[in-house]
């Protein structure tokens, strides 16, 4: 027989195989010798109350036994397959081609920066030199966006895909299975990059090809029709099917389509600031005492405020984080930020965003570089504000609300360093009003968050594409291009690791219908 229960259990004690067996048998009103058994299906922190407490979702056995699932995947040879181009090896583009090879078709991926050992070399010379290499940086190179800036796998997207199919392939190519069963699972940048190399390694093991330092530099369509791609060094690779899974820093690329007469166009998207506070105010806040202890995680926080009928949010939470250099091109500011997976650093870190809809930017709604030229703009001012080395412009919290010039700013995890300026003199207007009305409100919510202690680093501007590449809602093609799949942040269709996996996903399961 199988019993499903919830329990509570007190913090230090949530993998304690003993006190979780106890807690179920007292559920069911039975004794814990009748448990043969017990799987943990979903568990999260509840700070509600006075006591933070987990809360656990159980898979009770009762004289049965109960088999661990193992995670494996049998891939067959696709050697010889038909094949699929797959441009960027982010997670849209890993996750499109492990499905590929599920599916018997050959991937083909072609992406423009290094493997994820090469990369750290380049993310060395960003952070210690301030110098970018527009190839291969936090944005491009093996794994993506997300391989060196954090691994969070927290989304809301479950209509879109099977979110645990993607969680699954990660805890078969090394994750820990805690990611199946916590709330906001979390891998961490630390343990990320080997966890790539074995997705690596099955697809070339199962006959998948993966080009690195191979940049595409046109399509090749005939008669409506995609015939496959050219690249930098002038070879041309042929296929049916290309999948786009490019990220939303590949400026290029949308020039490229542009250049095509390839049906792209401007999209809304979010600007802000990185907001970083020692991770102690965020822990007292959320946890109601003074001192976390051992046997709780570094707290996180989500939140957002309706400000003059705009939206002004949190995004992309790292508690225990570093906040990180992510430019992709020299001269301009980008910040983000990422944890290790003991997020054991001192500060919590969060980008801070308002919402920007097409009529807050001057121009022609019809051109498709609106947003993206936008964007531009406010990275190149937030370089000139740090004065060059990709040190990035700072302000006090309180001081940015009371619209003062911080005397000095506080110790952060921003390792080119950080420049007193007045962000005003960056943001545009109804941004940084927004953000003054905002961040108080924020302290009402949350006591402590409104505090001088807290640094706002400019500018976090990469929350999502600027641009959309169109798509077909059923066969998820490009409306003017047959073969041609628009898929993942760059074009639109995901804003994280696992939306983007799923949407790898759903491409290559489109593809099949047009190759098979």
């Amino acid at each position: 027989m199988i019993k499903e229960v919830e329990i509570v259990c007190p913090p230090g004690q949530q993998e304690d195989e003993a006190v979780i067996t106890r807690l179920a048998a007292a559920s069911l009103n039975i004794q814990p010798q009748k448990v043969s058994a017990v799987k943990v299906l979903k568990r999260s922190i509840d700070a509600r109350g006075r006591k933070v407490v987990y809360r656990m979702q159980l898979r009770v056995f009762l004289d049965q036994p109960y088999q661990p699932e193992i995670f494996t995947v049998n891939y067959p040879d696709v050697q010889f397959g038909r094949p699929v181009i797959i441009v960027g090896a982010g997670p849209a583009g890993i996750f499109a081609a492990l499905q590929c090879i599920q599916s018997g078709l050959k991937p083909i991926i072609v992406e423009r920066g290094k493997d994820v050992k090469q990369r750290r070399r380049d993310l060395a010379n960003i952070n210690k030199q301030g110098l970018v290499n527009p190839e291969s940086n936090y944005c491009f190179g093996e794994g993506g966006a997300g391989t060196y800036s954090d691994g969070k796998l927290y989304t809301r997207s479950t209509k879109r895909g099977d979110v645990n199919q993607v969680l699954k392939m990660f805890v078969a190519h090394g994750a820990e299975e805690n990611i199946l069963i916590d709330a906001r699972p979390h891998i961490g940048t630390n343990k990320l990059p080997q966890i790539i190399t074995a997705m690596r390694e099955t697809i070339l093991n199962a006959g998948g090809e993966i080009l690195f330092d191979t940049k595409v530099t046109s399509l090749l369509v005939e008669f409506g029709k995609i015939k496959g791609v050219k690249l930098a060094n002038g070879e041309k690779l042929t296929a049916d099917a290309v999948i786009l899974a490019t990220g939303h820093s590949a400026r290029d690329v949308f020039e490229m389509l542009h250049h095509q007469h390839i049906l792209i166009e401007a999209k809304p998207f979010a600007l802000g600031v990185r907001i970083e506070h020692p991770q102690e105010i965020i822990d007292r806040a959320q946890y109601h005492c003074e001192y976390r202890g051992p046997d709780l995680p570094p707290s996180y926080y989500n939140l957002v405020e309706q400000v003059d009928d705009r939206g002004v949010f949190s995004f992309c939470m790292c508690p225990g984080g570093i906040i990180a250099p992510c430019a992709t091109e020299p001269n301009e500011i980008v910040v983000n930020g990422w944890s290790p997976s003991k997020r054991n650093n001192p500060f919590a870190n969060s980008g801070t965003v308002v919402q920007i809809n097409m009529e807050d930017v001057a121009g022609d709604d019809n051109d498709p570089f609106k947003m993206l030229r936008f964007q531009q703009e406010i990275e190149k001012a937030a370089f000139v504000a740090g004065g060059g080395n990709l040190v990035a412009p700072g302000q006090r919290m309180v001081d940015f609300v009371e619209g003062r010039l911080s005397r000095d700013l506080p110790e952060n995890s921003y390792l080119p360093g950080t420049k007193s300026t007045e962000l005003k003199e960056i943001l545009p207007l109804w941004i940084h009003k927004r953000l003054q009305k905002a961040l108080p409100a924020f302290g009402r919510k949350m006591k402590g968050y409104y505090t001088n202690e807290a640094i706002l680093v400019g500018v976090e501007s990469r929350t999502s594409s600027p641009v959309k590449v169109p798509r077909d809602k059923e066969t998820l093609q490009h409306p003017q291009v047959q073969g041609l799949f628009p898929c993942g942040e760059g074009a639109g269709y995901a804003g994280g690791i696992i939306s983007a996996a799923i949407d790898g996903i759903n491409c290559a399961l489109a593809t099949l219908k047009i190759l098979a």
